[in-house]
């Protein structure tokens, strides 16, 4: 258990939040100006990537499990995160974890993996996303080719992919900003992506001026959009760090005292998940162990109760 303590970092090499002007830009700015926001922006997020704190992990789930509540929104669903997040935990691997579920697992998928995106990957998205497989959606993998190939500034040909992938499948808009954070991952040579632009889907970014109506791909103003959106998707993801930040730090701070037999991995799923059931499947602890560990790390307050139910629990930073 030492060896998890002695890994964390004394001070933080990364940013807290963004600087106040980055927060300040609306749609009543230029594109250029907003392009500047999203570069400062994603410099500060790049930051945070490249110091790779052990919970790099279970924040990009925890951003995972926000991308998959707005995915439902959009796909005419209306569950919230305790919902998808039980629809996982809760349901035996291989089992079909129902339309709640599967959103989390594109979304998911989406921020564990590496490496470019493929006709295999773009249909198992589709088939969690529920999209019709026909032509248009064949042809994804050779439109996010171009937008990595592409010398445009990194957003302005993430811009062009979604307007792209939009223009053969209008329904696939979800799909299209699901890719488009891999690819600013790949631009940006991050070593897995950060779901930003699907959390932004709703916000203010997309408003056009007036706030009346939504920027749609395709539009003369969806470039400054997609700007706009990766300003507002690095401030949240950035709050999220700090928070998970302090809860990971409490967490190593309280390992040394756990002396249960094979709790390391345990502890770890907790800095690489975005929860844990109580039972901790997959590790080498009883249900009566398991149970036990967390209700020490709960009374040391390193780890949370998140379901809020006396059974079935799970537990998270």
């Amino acid at each position: 258990m030492d060896s998890i303590a002695a890994s964390a970092p004394a001070s933080l090499p990364w940013s807290l939040r963004l600087p106040a002007w980055t927060r300040q830009a609306t749609s009543e700015i230029s594109e250029t100006d907003a392009a500047f926001a999203a570069g400062c922006a994603l410099k500060s997020l790049d930051d945070l990537i490249r110091a790779d704190p052990l919970w790099l992990g279970c924040w990009r789930d925890r951003l995972a499990l926000k991308s998959a509540v707005v995915a439902g929104r959009m796909l005419g669903h209306n569950e919230e995160e305790h919902a998808l997040r039980d629809a996982i935990l809760l349901t035996t691997p291989g089992d079909d974890p129902g339309p709640a579920g599967r959103l989390f697992l594109a979304t998911r998928m989406l921020t564990r993996r590496s490496g470019t995106v493929t006709s295999p990957l773009v249909k198992e998205l589709a088939d969690l996303f529920a999209l019709r497989r026909d032509d248009g959606l064949a042809a994804i993998p050779d439109l996010v080719d171009t937008a990595v190939q592409s010398g445009r500034a990194a957003p302005f040909a993430v811009a062009d992919l979604i307007t792209a992938i939009f223009a053969v499948r209008p329904d696939a808009e979800v799909l299209a900003l699901g890719l488009a954070d891999a690819v600013m991952a790949q631009k940006l040579n991050w070593s897995k992506p950060v779901p930003l632009l699907l959390p932004e889907r709703f916000g203010p970014a997309f408003h056009t001026l007036g706030g009346r109506g939504r920027v749609r791909p395709g539009e003369p103003a969806y470039p400054k959009a997609i700007c706009l959106a990766f300003v507002g998707g690095v401030d949240a993801a950035l709050r999220s760090a700090v928070d998970i930040d302090r809860r990971a730090a409490r967490l190593l701070a309280v390992a040394p005292k756990v002396r249960t037999k094979g709790a390391e991995p345990v502890i770890r799923r907790l800095l690489t998940d975005d929860a844990v059931p109580a039972s901790a499947p997959g590790s080498k602890l009883s249900r009566w162990a398991a149970n036990r560990l967390f209700e020490r790390l709960e009374s040391l307050e390193a780890v949370r109760e998140l379901s809020g139910r006396s059974s079935f629990r799970i537990f998270g930073l």
